[in-house]
């Protein structure tokens, strides 16, 4: 495979998972579906450290897959906040694959951003609050 990369140095993935055989698709290699939800929880659980409260995901922009992944696979997804505004943010987020079956090698697997919206109790935009 051609894409074989570094995990990025100095930074700590939002979110790593393994996936499982009933997450394959037709093909045997893990459902695009399934890595779509991943990239959503990783980018979810920086947006509402970031706003301090719930957030909706109101966008998914950019979005490349670029590798397959296995069944077995340690996926590791990167999230950068990228801009906030007034009620929403936009992350950007890059995913890798460990392959423990073949020596670890790391891959680059897929890019992309979402853009989140800060709510209220009552599904309402709110404010984002200043970082601290």
């Amino acid at each position: 495979m051609s894409n074989q990369v570094p995990l990025p140095s100095g930074r700590a993935p939002a979110l790593r998972v393994v996936p499982m055989p009933s997450n394959t698709n037709q093909h045997g290699l893990i459902f695009g579906g399934w890595l779509m939800a991943q990239m959503d929880i990783a980018c979810f659980t920086r947006a509402v450290e970031r706003t301090k409260g719930l957030v909706a995901t109101v966008a998914v922009n950019n979005i490349v897959f670029k590798a397959p992944i296995h069944v077995g696979d340690i996926v590791n997804i990167y999230v950068e906040i990228v801009r906030v505004g007034n009620t929403s943010l936009t992350l950007s987020l890059e995913v890798y694959s460990e392959r423990p079956f073949d020596n670890m090698k790391t891959y680059h697997i897929a890019s992309g951003e979402m853009v989140f919206v800060a709510i209220d109790e009552n599904q309402r935009p709110r404010p984002i609050p200043p970082e601290a």
